[in-house]
């Protein structure tokens, strides 16, 4: 009989990703080492563990955990993993891209619907007791355009074009998405800048996405356009998205990731008018632990049996 397999989770809430692999049958083909993030792990399980799960690892510990053949990673964006100087090059790394498909549509269209609806407006003018009947812009027949469509952006298309809203976007390998009207290459970002009422960036982090908002891109929308950022902070260059929004180049922005977070008290964004600062709420969920943990025990099955790894990371791409 085959030794168990050793598996270290590196994690604070372990009990969701215990109780997946009992659920799928795995407990008794694995030995499970547990681990708070605040925790190193010991000499015994860097030695020892195969198949590794956490948010991320400080540079120096992968090489030292010579039977280590797959990383979970925790979070759909992995370029703290990428970003390593010592990932072994041909280590498989999994993502948990599609954990976050019943939160952050929801929340996306929220914020979609406040840029368009006097909602906040009305919450100022209560706070002096003031009347003020103000018109509601119907997001039907509007245009959002999304950079970046994935799992995400799928579903909120689906939503979107409930509430009537014409959908376009950008995809890396452009194919035909239902409730999206036009799926176009990268290269035509432009295009869907100018054409947009709402534009939505779910961009990954890489190389190429870095600052790609720019004074260039921003000048492309339309003046009464709304920027929204539920990917990376990494993607806007903060300065230029200011004085975009300060000289109305465009209405406004509600902005939700950020280079540093928390957000840094004198950063503009925070007393920019026009600039909604949303503290990372697209993605968590109050039982989040339980989809991911679903992920995992669903690759470890497989992991297990050497079969192919869902939501594989491709390295080149950056995501």
């Amino acid at each position: 009989m085959p030794q168990p397999t050793r598996v270290l989770l590196w994690t604070d809430s372990t009990a969701a990703y215990v109780e997946a692999i009992k659920a799928a049958g795995l407990a008794d083909r694995v030995v499970v080492d547990t681990l708070s993030r605040k925790e190193k792990p010991s000499a015994e399980q860097m030695a020892g563990a195969e198949a590794l799960m956490a948010f991320g690892a400080p540079p120096g510990l992968l090489p030292r955990m010579q039977k280590l053949r797959w990383i979970q990673a925790m979070t759909a964006g992995v370029e703290g993993w990428l970003g390593l100087p010592d990932l072994p090059a041909n280590l498989p790394l999994t993502c948990a891209r599609g954990t976050h498909e019943e939160s952050m549509p929801e929340n996306i269209i929220g914020a979609l619907l406040y840029a368009a609806k006097p909602f906040g407006v009305a919450v100022e003018n209560q706070k002096q007791s003031k009347w003020v009947h103000t018109v509601a812009q119907p997001l039907t027949g509007k245009t959002l355009g999304i950079l970046g469509i994935g799992a995400i952006g799928r579903h909120v298309a689906r939503i979107a074009a409930v509430l009537g809203l014409r959908v376009i976007g950008t995809r890396r390998r452009p194919e035909p998405i239902e409730h999206v009207d036009e799926v176009l290459p990268p290269e035509r970002t432009p295009e869907v800048l100018a054409r947009s009422d709402f534009v939505l960036l779910l961009l990954p982090a890489t190389p190429e996405t870095d600052n790609f908002v720019n004074a260039a891109r921003l000048g492309m929308m339309k003046p009464e356009a709304w920027l929204l950022n539920f990917g990376r902070g990494h993607t806007i260059n903060d300065e230029d998205l200011v004085q975009a929004v300060k000289n109305q180049k465009i209405a406004g922005a509600i902005l939700d990731v950020f280079r540093q977070e928390p957000l840094p008290a004198g950063h503009p964004f925070w007393t920019t008018p026009g600039i909604i600062v949303l503290p990372h709420i697209g993605g968590p969920h109050p039982r989040r632990d339980r989809f991911v943990a679903k992920l995992f025990a669903e690759n470890l099955g497989r992991f297990l049996d050497g079969k192919p790894l869902k939501e594989m990371v491709d390295r080149k791409a950056g995501y």
